[in-house]
């Protein structure tokens, strides 16, 4: 076995580690705004623009659906702000140029994580749509039906609790697998595999520090998409800026 086939060492955090990643993650976004803040503008006028399809199509009762699946996308999506964070750890100022194309992400390796992450996301989908199908006979044709449904009756609240449960076993499974290795395959010399097998590692031997993690990332998620998507131009980098850090403690020692 090679050198750079080696499995790196996970170091232990504690708790609160990751309140300490979000102040890292701030002061690097403090750091490099301007980009920052453009890399932000641009996921969430397309998360805007999907919604909006979305809403004028009718299918708006997919929504949380979507939701759950931009959760499990995101890490990938991140790969600018990782980029920002290594530079400025390397004190150098990043571009946006910089941040919107990484060399790193044109790699097999994060295209076969990719593809890991779209199964995930159909059987999320999958998943939504056995819930709901055997939860009611109607079909909601509007969203105001479809709240109606899920928040009034006994049938919508079992829906929606078993399909939070089913969604967020996903959703950890996903965020197990990539919390790590995205971040770290911006190092050429990883290869997926490893990567992955790191990510997982991280969280079983930091658990709950990990799910701490796992949490604020949904919350702040959930502020960001529930202030029309205004709050992602700041919270989506961010997290992707913390997210380095977070990779940099578990397996360097230091955040």
């Amino acid at each position: 076995m090679t050198e750079t086939t080696h499995l790196p060492h996970v170091h232990k955090i504690g708790v609160t580690a990751p309140l300490n990643w979000l102040s890292l993650g701030w002061r690097d976004f403090q750091r490099a705004p301007g980009p920052c803040l453009i890399y932000g503008i641009g996921l969430a006028a397309i998360s805007a623009a999907i919604m909006g399809v979305l809403a004028t199509t009718g299918a708006f009762r997919w929504f949380l659906v979507l939701v759950g699946g931009f959760l499990l996308v995101a890490p990938v999506l991140a790969m600018g702000a990782y980029q920002a964070a290594r530079m400025l750890e390397a004190g150098q100022r990043p571009r946006i140029s910089d941040m919107l194309f990484v060399r790193s992400a044109f790699r097999r390796d994060l295209a076969i994580l990719g593809v890991a992450l779209f199964v995930l996301f159909g059987l999320w989908v999958h998943a939504a749509y056995l819930t709901y199908g055997l939860s009611t006979r109607a079909v909601h044709a509007t969203t105001i039906d479809f709240l109606t449904f899920m928040l009034t009756t006994s049938d919508g609240h079992n829906m929606a609790m078993i399909g939070s449960v089913i969604g967020g076993a996903i959703a950890f499974l996903a965020f197990s697998l990539v919390v790590i290795s995205a971040p770290m395959l911006l190092n050429e010399e990883s290869d997926v595999f490893i990567a992955t097998i790191t990510s997982v590692r991280s969280v079983a031997e930091n658990f709950l520090p990990m799910l701490v993690w796992a949490v604020l990332i949904a919350a702040l998620t959930a502020i960001g998409i529930a202030t029309a998507f205004l709050g992602l131009i700041v919270i989506f980098p961010w997290i992707g800026l913390a997210s380095w850090h977070a990779y940099r403690e578990l397996t360097h020692g230091h955040a």
